[in-house]
């Protein structure tokens, strides 16, 4: 293997570990954004409100979540990786 492939991919591992959970804080104001980025993992209420769906995969997800999060007008997305 190319030592230097090898070393991006151990840098990428060691920057970035696994999502292993996803919550919203209070302050959704229905942009509906994340829903349009990964409705695999947020959904919308009536209100038009986020949610988590209960058997989202986050690990399938992750580059999802993550471009969620940045895209919130409001920052309510967060995201723990322990």
């Amino acid at each position: 293997m190319n030592n230097s492939l090898f070393s991006g991919v151990m840098w990428f591992k060691a920057k970035y570990m696994a999502i292993k959970r996803v919550w919203i804080e209070h302050g959704c104001i229905a942009a509906g954004y994340c829903n349009e980025i990964c409705p695999e993992v947020f959904g919308l209420d009536d209100f038009g409100e986020a949610f988590i769906e209960e058997d989202a995969d986050f690990a399938a997800n992750e580059k999802g979540i993550r471009e969620a999060a940045l895209t919130c007008p409001v920052k309510v997305i967060k995201f723990g990786e322990e």
